[in-house]
C-alpha cells in the first residue's frame, strides 16, 4: 500500500505491518515519520532494534542476518534500515525484493531513504515493498500551505496564532522545517497555552530562512515577488557565488524560451514538456510560467542574463545583484 504522511498516524492506530519504507524529501518529516513506526513496534511487542546503514561497500547479507537473529529471550526485532542516498543499487534492490518474498514474521523492517527519483518510485523494489507492507512518502508543505501546518504543530501544545502571526514565522523559517519546529517548542517554552499575539511571536521567533537557489527558481516560476526579492537578499548576505545564482535563474530562463518557441510555431505543450523532461511540481511550475511568459519575452530575458554573465566575468560593469533582481522581474512580472 502506499500512505501520505497525513494518513500515518490513523493506519498505525489500527494495523501494523511487516515492512515500512519511509522517504521524502524533508528530514524532519522522515525522522518523525520513523519514530512514529518504531513507536508502534514497541508498543506491539518488538523489543529488539537492530540498525544498520547501506552506505558504499554495505554487505546487503546483513540484513538477512538481522532477520535472522533470534533474541536470547524470544523477542521481535525491527531492522531499521537507512541507506542515506536514496538508492540501495542493484544489489539492494535485489535483497529488498528478495526480502519482501518472504518478510520474517519475528521482524518489522523499516526502510528510510531521503528524497528517492521518481525513476526508482517505479521500480521493481518499490512495488515489491509496496506490496509487502506500505511506503510512505512524504513532501514539504509548501510555501502557502506552511502557515496551516505551523497552526497544526501549535495546536498540538494547546497554542495558536493569528494568520498574521502564522505567516510570520512561515516567512521566517522558509525553506527549513527542522527550524520551525524548532521555533514552534520555543514557543511552548516561552509562553503558556493559549493564543499567541503577533508580538510575542516577533520577540520570539528567528530570521531562521534557509535560502537556496531552489527556492529561488521556485519563486521565479510562480511570479512570487517577495519571495524571490527576499531570496536573492538572502543568498547576497549569505555570500552565494554569482556564477551560481545566475545558472539557477538561467536554466529557468530558457526552459521557457525554448517552450515557448516550440507554442509559437504550434508544437503541442505536452510533447514540448516532455521533450524538456519535465514531470510533476517542476511541469506544474513551468505551466504556470508560461501563462505570464511568451517565448519573446524569455528569449529577451537571456540576452539580459548574457549581460550579466559579462558583468559577472569583469568584461562589462554594473551591480550584479541588483541586474538579478531585475531579470527576475522580467519572469515574475504578469
Amino acid at each position: 500500500m502506499h500512505l501520505k504522511g497525513d494518513q500515518l498516524a490513523a493506519h498505525l492506530e489500527r494495523d501494523l505491518q511487516p515492512v515500512y519504507l519511509v522517504h521524502g524529501d524533508e528530514p524532519l518529516l522522515i525522522i518523525e515519520a520513523a519514530d512514529a513506526i518504531r513507536a508502534a513496534a514497541r508498543r506491539r511487542g518488538f523489543d529488539e532494534r537492530e540498525v544498520l546503514t547501506a552506505m558504499a561497500g554495505f554487505n546487503w547479507n546483513d540484513l538477512y542476518h538481522a532477520a535472522g537473529n533470534m533474541s536470547l529471550f524470544g523477542g521481535r526485532t525491527l531492522i531499521d534500515l537507512r541507506v542515506p542516498t536514496g538508492k540501495p543499487g542493484r544489489e539492494g534492490s535485489a535483497a529488498l525484493q528478495e526480502y519482501c518474498a518472504r518478510p520474517s514474521p519475528d521482524s518489522l523492517l523499516l526502510v528510510t531513504m531521503s528524497e528517492v527519483d521518481w525513476r526508482d518510485e517505479k521500480s521493481a523494489w518499490m512495488g515489491a515493498m509496496a506490496s509487502a507492507g506500505a511506503v510512505v512518502k512524504l513532501l514539504s508543505p509548501a510555501l502557502a500551505e506552511l502557515p496551516a501546518w505551523l497552526a497544526v504543530r501549535l495546536h498540538r501544545q494547546q497554542q495558536s496564532a493569528t494568520a498574521d502571526g502564522l505567516r510570520f514565522i512561515a516567512e521566517r523559517v522558509e525553506g527549513n522545517l527542522l527550524a520551525a519546529h524548532q521555533e514552534i517548542l520555543k514557543l511552548g517554552v516561552l509562553y503558556p497555552p493559549g493564543a499567541l499575539s503577533l508580538q510575542q511571536i516577533r520577540e520570539a521567533v528567528l530570521n531562521v530562512a534557509r535560502y537556496d537557489l531552489d527556492g529561488l527558481r521556485e519563486a521565479m516560476l510562480t511570479g512570487d515577488v517577495a519571495r524571490l526579492t527576499r531570496t536573492l537578499d538572502g543568498l547576497q548576505q549569505e555570500g552565494e557565488a554569482p556564477l551560481l545564482v545566475l545558472w539557477a535563474m538561467t536554466e529557468e530562463v530558457r526552459l521557457l524560451a525554448q517552450i515557448g518557441a516550440g507554442l509559437a510555431r504550434c508544437q503541442p505543450l505536452d510533447a514540448l514538456l516532455k521533450d524538456a523532461r519535465l514531470w510533476g511540481t517542476r511541469q506544474v511550475l513551468i505551466k504556470r510560467a508560461l501563462q505570464r511568459v511568451d517565448g519573446e519575452r524569455a528569449a529577451a530575458a537571456l540576452v539580459h542574463a548574457a549581460r550579466i554573465d559579462r558583468m559577472i566575468k569583469g568584461i562589462a560593469g554594473g551591480d550584479v545583484w541588483d541586474e538579478f533582481r531585475q531579470l527576475s522581474l522580467r519572469i515574475t512580472a504578469a
